[in-house]
């Protein structure tokens, strides 16, 4: 190994002439010149270097010459790094002393003797015996006499008498050699003290540092190191590591380490290498080949002294085991077989093959996967793989016909369990293949069905003994069906039966779906077919029911009762059977007359709604209606319809109402409302023959008649005169109304339909009664101001009939209450007007007995009010 030196830098020291042993020359910067160094040396024996860049003298010396030279070497092992440092020892120049004086003070610095270096023992040294190896001495020996003396490991204790020191002197000695690896270092404690036990000097802590010497060899931590490595790894590829240590001063030469293969096992081309310093064995030849060479067992060394030939060395063993990979595919044996086989033989072993194998046996590499690449097309055989022998099975698993084939010829591939890991830039693998002859053997079998399941579909609710199909079987040896008989075995399904010599099949059964058995819509029949020499074959026929239009559509409902408002009616049908034989469904009515006064009119596929076409009378209906579902089965139904004279279904009882000469049949609220108008019409006539008078007035009334009999009704404040021609007049006739004339002396009156004077107009909001009105022209009145009760029941009892039969349009009998109001005083805020025509009060102020009236009589002062 050779390193690169170079020099660094050049020191020169200053010394006396003479210089004694372990004499510190001078201090040089190590890091300066080299950071990383791990080893420092000198080139002289007579100078040494510690690792802080002291340099010392070894021995006493003299420089012969005026200058002496030498180098200082700087290592780094890691780095292959070598520097040197040349140092030169120059002599002090001698100067003259001055010629001092008596009284001149000398002020001299002189070394301190009593704490000298740390001492250095050479490991294993030869002696002689005792070795001095330093002194200590104390400077208060000028003045004093000194005794020295020493304790502590390899004085007073183990290894004890190792060291000694010279009472009178302060010389150290050691008295046999050290084992450095056993104690490197030794700290003793000195003493100085006078005669009577004075200590002029504190006790000195002295180090002796054994400097080790290259006396152990490096050795391996393992007898034997194993490793695997797989075939056909790439250059480069770690194999594993082997260590070794050394147990002499680490960082030093002597531990530094070198390895290298010495000899290789098989002696062929090097397969691995070492890495110097690490021991990392990597793959060094290309093509690792486990068939070739299964292992390799190096011989491998380990030198101290960074490998160079006077270190000392140990060697020791590898062994490197090659992996198997599936770097070599299975070939057959045989490239062609012959076997033979029996027809209809099935789960039968045919036949084995064998293949070779180049890869480690029982290993995926080396596992067989047989298949069949061709001749197999019906999956009649099977191949499979013994795992203990790894031959393949050939095994029949559907019966062969030999009528059909008598020798089939198969291709079979071979594969390994594991993919194929090929070396670098080698050719790719091909398949294996081999080529197997089956012959099918004759045997005399029995009759075969074709198919061998055959289904036949029935319809449902067929006749019993309707012929649905024919099964029938034949002799493979002849190819007919000559001789063979049929027969159903018992403990099945009871719906067919087979002829035994033609095999035509017939049903002895209604197959209905909505019978027990037969819900499920099939079952499977075995039908045994037996030859001249009772060879029997089985078959399988799956009879299938396939529904049927077996039902008539109905309607779910057919009584309704349809009132005045003749709602159209919804009927809806309904269908057993099953798609596509039941809905959408399809409605007619047959009778013609009755088609002419209703109609039908689609829903959905199930509904149509019935409805009258006219104005036809109540009455009951019996309407015949066919519903036609989609298979076109009809079903005919009546429906009864009862067209009612009612507002309610609930008020028909299942008679027949008609509307006839105006008498209807009332309900509660109607009649409660007829009695409330005729109490109301009466109080009105009472109150107004009241305000006529008894006797016989005169045709000249005075304005405030009506003053006299009607008042102002809604007046908070004192009312005032209200002038509107809405209001009765009692003097003078009311010309835009047209309600009376008069002819002659004779005043009558005619009750016309004016504004707002029918029952019909309380509807909309004015509240106002029959009015009569006279034509005056300033004469005298001679009749009574009321009118007759036949004039008030002639007016009032038809139109009130009319409206009450209005009431009874609605289910909730809500229109009374549009026509039976209660009444009540308004009170602030009433939208009437005044009526102070009517009223018999001149003071404003009397009107106390407005709040006393009975909601009778404001009903009269609201007929007054135009709205």
């Amino acid at each position: 190994l050779s390193l690169c030196c170079e020099a660094c830098k050049k020191v020169i020291f200053r010394v006396p002439s003479e210089l004694e042993a372990d004499t510190l020359v001078g201090r040089v910067d190590l890091k300066e010149c080299l950071q990383s160094a791990e080893f420092v040396s000198s080139s002289d024996g007579n100078f040494k270097v510690l690792e802080d860049g002291s340099v010392y003298t070894t021995s006493a010396l003299s420089l012969s010459a005026e200058k002496k030279t030498f180098t200082i070497l700087l290592q780094d092992i890691q780095e292959q790094v070598q520097k040197k440092i040349h140092v030169s020892l120059v002599e002090e120049e001698k100067k003259t002393p001055k010629t001092r004086h008596a009284r001149d003070t000398v002020l001299r610095r002189t070394k301190r003797r009593w704490a000298p270096i740390p001492s250095v023992m050479i490991e294993n040294s030869l002696g002689p015996f005792p070795l001095q190896i330093q002194q200590v001495q104390s400077d208060t020996a000028q003045n004093y006499t000194i005794y020295y003396s020493a304790r502590g490991p390899g004085i007073d204790q183990d290894p004890k008498g190792l060291f000694y020191i010279e009472r009178e002197t302060g010389n150290i000695f050691a008295t046999r050699a050290v084992d450095r690896e056993q104690y490197p270092s030794f700290q003793i404690m000195c003493f100085a003290i006078t005669p009577d036990g004075y200590s002029p000097e504190i006790p000195l802590v002295h180090t002796i540092r054994i400097e080790d010497d290259n006396d152990n060899a490096p050795y391996f931590t393992q007898d034997l190191f194993e490793f695997c490595v797989p075939e056909n790894s790439r250059p480069g590829v770690v194999v594993g590591k082997v260590i070794a240590e050394d147990k002499d001063e680490p960082y030093t030469l002597h531990t530094t380490l070198k390895y290298r293969i010495v000899s290789q096992t098989p002696p062929i081309t090097p397969a691995f290498s070492l890495h110097g310093d690490t021991g990392v064995i990597s793959v060094l030849l290309p093509h690792l080949d486990r068939e070739l060479v299964p292992s390799y067992t190096l011989l491998v060394e380990v030198r101290d002294m960074a490998g160079q030939p006077f270190g000392l060395c140990t060697t020791g063993t590898v062994v490197i085991k090659i992996e198997d990979t599936n770097d070599n595919a299975p070939s057959f044996r045989q490239l062609q077989y012959e076997t033979q086989v029996e027809e209809n033989r099935v789960s039968v072993e045919i036949l084995r093959v064998s293949v070779v194998d180049l890869d480690e046996p029982g290993s995926p590499g080396s596992g067989a996967v047989y298949e069949i690449i061709r001749g197999n097309d019906d999956q009649a055989f099977e191949i499979t793989t013994d795992k203990n022998t790894n031959e393949g099975i050939l095994c029949v698993v559907k019966g062969l016909d030999y009528e059909t084939a008598k020798q089939r010829i198969l291709v079979i591939g071979v594969n390994n369990e594991a993919p194929y890991l090929l070396a670098p830039h080698s050719q790719q693998l091909s398949q294996s293949t081999c080529s197997v002859t089956v012959n099918v053997l004759d045997v005399d079998e029995g009759p075969v069905f074709k198919p061998c399941l055959l289904r036949l579909d029935v319809k449902e609710c067929e006749d019993i003994g309707t012929a649905i199909g024919r099964y029938v079987a034949e002799d493979p040896e002849t190819g007919n069906s000559e001789g063979i008989r049929y027969r159903i075995p018992p403990g099945q399904c009871n719906w067919i039966n087979i002829d035994d010599r033609s095999g035509e099949v017939r049903t002895v059964r209604v197959l209905d779906r909505d019978i027990g058995e037969m819900r499920r819509g099939q079952c499977n029949i075995t039908v045994l077919a037996i030859d001249r020499n009772g060879k029997t074959g089985t078959g399988t026929i799956q009879v299938c029911i396939v529904p049927g239009n077996k039902n008539f559509p109905r309607i779910t409902q057919t009584d309704y009762i349809m009132c005045r408002d003749r709602k159209p009616i919804c009927l809806t049908a309904q269908d057993g059977d099953e798609a596509p034989y039941s809905a959408p469904f399809v409605y007619r009515i047959t009778d013609r007359n009755l088609a002419s006064m209703w109609k039908l009119t689609p829903h959905d596929d199930n509904s149509w709604y019935l409805s009258p076409k006219g104005d036809i009378p109540y009455g009951i209906y019996e309407i015949p209606v066919s519903v036609i579902d989609n298979g076109g089965k009809i079903g005919e139904n009546t429906v009864r319809v009862n067209l009612c004279d009612c507002v309610t279904p609930t008020e028909c009882d299942g008679t027949t109402r008609q509307l006839s000469g105006g008498n209807v049949t009332l309900g509660l609220w109607a009649i409660l409302a007829m009695i409330l108008g005729s109490l109301l019409l009466l109080l009105i006539l009472i109150t107004i023959c009241g305000c006529c008078g008894a006797g016989v007035m005169h045709r000249q009334v005075t304005d405030d008649c009506a003053n006299h009999n009607l008042i102002i009704s809604n007046t908070e404040a004192p009312g005032e005169e209200v002038m509107d021609h809405n209001i009765i007049p009692l003097q003078n006739t009311c010309d835009q109304g047209g309600y009376g004339v008069k002819t002659g002396e004779q005043q009558t009156f005619e009750i016309v339909k004016g504004r707002g004077h029918t029952l019909e107009s309380v509807k909309g909001g004015g509240h106002q009664t029959l009015g009569s009105v006279k034509e005056g022209g300033g004469q005298a009145m001679m009749d009574t101001c009321r009118y007759s009760y036949s004039e008030w029941h002639n007016f009032t009892h038809p139109r009130l009939g009319e409206k009450v039969h209005l009431c009874r349009q609605d289910e909730e009998q809500k229109h009374s209450e549009d026509y039976l109001l209660s009444y009540n005083y308004e009170g602030k805020g009433s939208l009437a007007g005044s009526v102070g025509c009517c009223s018999d009060q001149h003071e404003e102020e009397a009107l106390d007995f407005l709040d006393q009236l009975e909601p009778k009589f404001r009903t009269l002062a609201e007929t007054c009010i135009k709205r």
